[in-house]
């Protein structure tokens, strides 16, 4: 019996660290293509050790750019898409869960009409409304602005139907409690269900992050400017239509440079982020 259990616990090792290469191995290709002259990927005798060429290549990337259709640093668009992804999170939690809130702890007139209207929203992608939406933004004076990159993609129906979710879990003998404290409503919310709402906004915040860091349409549209291009957008602008022009080692240093804010969000908060997830009594 302890034989067979230790067999199956190698074997799932085994098939885990298969999966780990197999995923990571791309990634560790491209570093080394970041350490190389461009000529030594593009002939494609691209060794497996890293080359001399880190420290250069790195520089160039983050403070001077590329030669291709994008000259702007790496710094500039890593900056850029740090501010997107940052609004685009923060704002749909916070409207989220005020939303989630009203929703589930205010009766007024037409309140679950309002709940449906937000809901609905999950059926219209930005792709399908991207017109109108970026009317709206040009006639608005937000193209090339941090604000024309993270307010069309603020709202989360699907945050506030978590949020909705979570507070009708709330018992109702602490709202009752805070009741007899004199707590107000901005109280409650406040000393009560931001505290028991911690993990749920991280779960959230790290999805959120990552969606925004990794939007394409919708910055390649709202920005015209070098300067105002996010990092997904930097990498393929540096892409050239001919392999010869093409800066492969930049392209591939920006790409791991590209993800190194997600890797950092996951990491440092993945304990908030796993109990957010699967914590059910609350």
């Amino acid at each position: 019996m302890v034989e067979h259990s230790r067999f199956r616990t190698v074997t799932a090792h085994a098939i885990l660290w298969i999966g780990i290469a197999i995923v990571a191995f791309p990634v560790y290709m491209a570093f080394i293509g970041s350490t190389h002259e461009a000529s030594v990927i593009a002939n494609g005798q691209m060794p497996l050790t890293p080359g001399p060429l880190f420290v250069e290549n790195y520089y160039r990337t983050i403070f001077i750019g590329s030669s291709g259709s994008t000259r702007e640093p790496v710094s500039t668009m890593l900056l850029n898409s740090l501010v997107m992804a940052l609004s685009i999170a923060c704002g749909k939690i916070a409207i989220s869960i005020i939303s989630a809130y009203a929703i589930v702890y205010f009766r007024f007139p037409f309140r679950m009409t309002a709940f449906w209207i937000i809901f609905v929203t999950l059926m219209l992608p930005v792709e399908v409304r991207i017109y109108p939406t970026y009317k709206i933004a040009a006639d608005l004076h937000l193209l090339d602005s941090y604000a024309g990159l993270a307010l069309p993609l603020i709202a989360s129906a699907t945050a506030t139907l978590l949020f909705r979710q979570f507070f009708m879990t709330v018992p109702d003998e602490l709202v009752e409690a805070s009741r007899i404290d004199g707590a107000g409503p901005f109280r409650f919310f406040k000393d009560t269900l931001l505290p028991l709402s911690r993990t749920n906004m991280a779960a959230l915040f790290v999805i959120l992050f990552i969606y925004g860091w990794n939007q394409y349409l919708w910055p390649l549209l709202i920005t015209t400017r070098d300067d105002m291009q996010t990092i997904v957008i930097g990498i393929r602008k540096m892409i050239t239509t001919a392999d010869a022009l093409t800066e492969w080692q930049i392209v591939m240093a920006t790409a791991m440079l590209a993800m190194l804010p997600p890797v950092a969000v996951v990491v440092v908060m993945q304990r908030l982020f796993v109990r957010g997830l699967v914590e059910t009594e609350k």
